[in-house]
């Protein structure tokens, strides 16, 4: 089959290309900048996925589109949050339309949940995304959505929790670095909240399940085995063999100071993450797994292997790639969290 993948650059679109491709599969990639390190079989398409003439083209001939062009909490956006991930999933939508792809997975998130009330969130659980981010994935949810359905072209909706995987920077980079360091490592309140993440090859075992057996639909994707922030957060240090111990940080006074960091631009945390560190969050995969997928990794097999690649990689300061669009491939600056580093030895 030959497949598009939009954002083919960033962490994961990277991931899905080169999944596809070790299949045999004809894959194309479309970003606004290439990979360095991108396998010589993918085609790479040079467009911004607002400009509407060049995604259909794109798309031309293409099967299946594997739409994951988004601006994530870190980029920190505002507008531009409904510009990409709105308005440029409904150009992606409109486009495969028109080309007569015969599926489209969109790549949603688990921030249209917002801070649910119950857990597990499930299937009836209501969607009330809490900042610009959540809002913009939901809407652009939305759009894909009904542009598809009108047309009947199938569609898998992927909304994971927070992927890890070999080459995961971002806000994780900073946290390897400071396990490395021997440095403190805070959570904002007792760190005994369920929080549940993925893996990058369990997600795309996940969806591609579900495209293979054609089962068109939403599914929220997490492991199966997860427990406590703070024992996560523990057990990657006792990994590691650093000398890092978990803080303890007021809920109320630190995300005030969180956000008006933020607000000041000196801070890389986003109101995604001060808004839910703090809170369980995990999925009921059941469904999934009742279609016989069953997550190769926990929270803390993750969390070594992430931690590992990242030591591995650390005296380059990058991985392959790393320092280009995407901004879960590339290091973060601390700003203001250095502060806290230093006064909370």
């Amino acid at each position: 089959m030959k497949h598009l993948v939009t954002g083919g650059s960033g962490f994961l679109g990277n991931l899905i290309a080169r999944r596809l491709c070790a299949r045999g599969e004809t894959v194309k990639v479309l970003d606004v900048w290439k990979d360095p390190g991108q396998p010589v079989e993918i085609e790479y398409i040079d467009c911004d996925i607002r400009n509407r003439d060049g995604a259909l083209a794109a798309m031309q001939g293409i099967d299946v589109v594997h739409h994951n062009v988004a601006l994530v909490p870190l980029s920190k956006s505002g507008a531009k949050f409904w510009e990409i991930n709105v308005d440029g999933a409904r150009i992606a939508a409109e486009c495969a339309v028109k080309a007569g792809v015969q599926a489209f997975v969109h790549m949603s998130s688990s921030a249209i949940y917002g801070l649910p009330n119950s857990y597990p969130i499930n299937e009836s659980t209501p969607c009330k995304p809490v900042e610009a981010y959540g809002k913009a994935k939901l809407a652009g949810e939305v759009a894909v959505r009904e542009t598809l359905a009108a047309a009947g072209v199938p569609l898998i909706i992927i909304r994971p929790r927070t992927i890890l995987g070999e080459g995961r920077l971002g806000i994780f980079q900073i946290l390897f670095d400071w396990i490395h360091e021997n440095a403190p490592i805070f959570v904002i309140g007792d760190g005994q909240n369920r929080y549940q993440f993925i893996h990058a090859h369990d997600l795309m075992d996940a969806y591609m399940l579900a495209l293979e057996r054609q089962l068109p639909g939403a599914y929220n994707v997490g492991t199966n085995r997860f427990g406590k922030l703070e024992e996560v957060l523990t057990n990657v240090i006792a990994h590691a063999g650093s000398k890092s111990r978990v803080r303890h940080l007021p809920i109320a006074p630190t995300i005030g100071i969180l956000r008006l960091a933020d607000n000041l631009g000196i801070s890389p945390l986003a109101p995604w993450h001060y808004l839910t560190y703090h809170k369980p969050y995990y999925f009921d995969v059941q469904p999934l797994m009742d279609i016989g997928w069953q997550p190769k990794y926990s929270n803390d097999e993750m969390f070594r292997e992430s931690y590992d690649w990242f030591l591995a990689n650390r005296i380059a300061k990058t991985a392959e790639g790393a320092e280009g669009g995407s901004a879960h491939r590339k290091r973060v600056p601390e700003g203001i969290l250095w502060l806290a580093k230093k006064l909370f030895p």
